[in-house]
């Protein structure tokens, strides 16, 4: 018997309310997401600045949830033993910002943690092609990284359906992730393009009941790819 396909769901927490941020862990906790996820912006790579390994190692104590923090700064490599640190299970780069991909891989592997690898949408996907048999995950950004909120981009599911044959008929253990403007309506393209795990911060935390709005996010994509 065919294993039902589900899609794995990570919040941003960037746009919840860090003041009770303990309160925000437990409704996640209570929704069954599968991950908390941390976008980190150094205010260079990308034009926002948000926060660092200090903020996130005092949440590692409130919640076993897996921690997918994905790093948007310049030289990951000099920062990647923080984030381990600081409590990460899974630590994604920008292949955009390594000068040597292949290394950052490795170094994150070697601590012990999940390796992840994203892209900006105006990086084709040939370019990261031959990294994917070494990841656990892609993180494929469908808006321009920096700020929440923004317009979701339907050309980017190209790039999730080229990754999808690639790890499937080598059968590499790789996730799909994708980023930006995810909402009840485009998570089910993001699904039906072969992303395995769907990411949402303004969609979840701007609205009046998030634990709600997760149930209605999981209820779009159910019947996806079965």
């Amino acid at each position: 018997m065919k294993k039902k396909f589900r899609v794995k769901i990570s919040p941003s927490i960037l746009d919840s309310n860090f003041a009770e941020i303990k309160k925000t862990i437990k409704i996640l906790e209570r929704a069954k997401v599968n991950y908390i996820h941390f976008d980190v912006m150094d205010g260079n790579f990308v034009p926002n600045l948000t926060f660092g390994p200090k903020l996130i190692k005092p949440l590692r104590r409130l919640t076993k949830l897996p921690f997918d923090t994905h790093l948007m700064i310049k030289t990951p490599g000099r920062y990647i033993k923080d984030y381990v640190k600081a409590g990460s299970d899974i630590i994604t780069f920008h292949f955009e910002a390594a000068k040597n991909p292949a290394a950052v891989i490795r170094q994150i592997k070697k601590a012990g943690l999940k390796a992840g690898m994203s892209i900006k949408p105006k990086t084709p996907v040939k370019k990261i092609l031959k990294y994917v048999k070494d990841l656990d995950l892609i993180l494929i950004m469908s808006v321009e990284p920096g700020f929440g909120g923004q317009k979701f981009m339907k050309k980017v599911l190209t790039k999730a359906k080229i990754l999808r044959k690639s790890i499937d008929e080598n059968k590499y253990k790789c996730l799909i992730e994708i980023d930006g403007g995810i909402n009840t309506e485009t998570a089910p393209l993001a699904c039906s393009a072969g992303v395995d795990i769907i990411v949402a911060g303004s969609f979840i935390f701007k609205s009046k009941n998030p634990k709600k709005t997760i149930a209605d996010l999981r209820k779009s994509v159910e019947r996806c790819r079965q």
